[in-house]
């Protein structure tokens, strides 16, 4: 078969969008120019590689088998440009950063300082609905780094932490127990709960939590949004356990509020991963150290933000 690498990118990412519209604006071409190239790669593998409905398509049965294909042979090319690149020392290409749900209000910020000081470099980012999706997508080679609490076990990776991550209970204003003093963990016991989806590095941790009280929770919904479970409770449906950086805004503005629960902050870290057997490119090497060397103080001072809506025994219980 006489495949070119531009053909893979763009069944790639056909495949990752499925549209050829949304595929040719993020790959600066035009939708006649992508379909063009799909109809030579299909003409090529003698098969269909898309079933089309309309203006979406999705992988045939030999789009799928194929796409495996592709993802190796695409980045087995990104590693030799990345290694070119490294010889060559310096920055620009592509920087793919892969991120739960939860990092998704401070990373933003991050990058944004990152890109001032390398404008050269592409920054795109994926999104993980929790910590599995995001396993999946390093294993697919899908991201150059991860942003992530627990690193994953179940693959071989490099892992560093940058900075702590406090999470909290919270309840809507008003609520009895926020006038209870360092109370025990048994007194969630019989309230509703609104919590993460399982695989959620932050359900994780609540489970983790209630463990060690030996608490058993009531659970009264799963949601796989912060959003929609702040807005939860801030509407009285019940209290959630959640990342002190993801209800900054809803502290100030005093529609959520944090509980003084024993044992609370729970206090994790934030870690910056990347599959050990990946070669970095310099790129994803400078923001790797950036995180390192600026990601504590950055969250730090946004904790501190928060850190004056938290009851004062919880607020001197966290570490300095």
């Amino acid at each position: 078969m006489n495949i070119t690498f531009r053909q893979l990118q763009v069944f790639a990412e056909v495949a990752r969008s499925g549209s050829m519209a949304r595929a040719a604006e993020l790959l600066h071409l035009t939708p006649p120019a992508v379909s063009m190239q799909v109809k030579e790669l299909e003409g090529q593998v003698g098969l269909p590689l898309f079933d089309r409905h309309g203006r979406t398509v999705a992988l045939s049965t030999a789009g799928e088998y194929f796409l495996v294909h592709a993802r190796r042979l695409l980045t087995a090319l990104k590693e030799a440009d990345d290694a070119m690149a490294r010889l060559k020392r310096i920055e620009r290409g592509r920087l793919t950063i892969g991120m739960v749900n939860t990092a998704k209000y401070f990373v933003p910020h991050l990058l944004a300082r990152f890109h001032e000081e390398h404008p050269g470099v592409e920054v795109r980012l994926e999104l993980a609905a929790n910590r599995g999706q995001l396993v999946t997508l390093m294993t697919a080679g899908d991201v150059d780094l991860a942003i992530m609490g627990r690193p994953p076990r179940e693959l071989a990776t490099r892992s560093e932490a940058f900075a702590r991550h406090p999470l909290v209970f919270v309840a809507p204003a008003g609520h009895p127990l926020l006038a209870v003093p360092q109370a025990p963990a048994q007194v969630l016991a019989s309230v509703p709960l609104i919590v993460r989806e399982p695989g959620s590095g932050t359900r994780a941790a609540m489970e983790g939590f209630f463990a060690e009280q030996h608490v058993t929770p009531q659970v009264a919904m799963e949601l796989p949004s912060n959003e929609t479970i702040k807005q939860a409770v801030i509407a009285g449906m019940g209290l959630a356990f959640l990342s002190l950086h993801t209800v900054t805004l809803e502290l100030k503005v005093g529609l959520l509020a944090v509980l003084d629960i024993a044992g609370t902050p729970v206090e994790r870290t934030w870690n910056v991963v990347h599959l050990g057997a990946r070669v970095l490119s310099p790129a994803a090497e400078a923001f790797r150290y950036f995180l390192i060397e600026r990601g504590e103080a950055f969250l730090a001072k946004q904790a501190e933000e928060a850190r004056s809506a938290l009851p004062p025994a919880a607020s001197a219980s966290r570490p300095a």
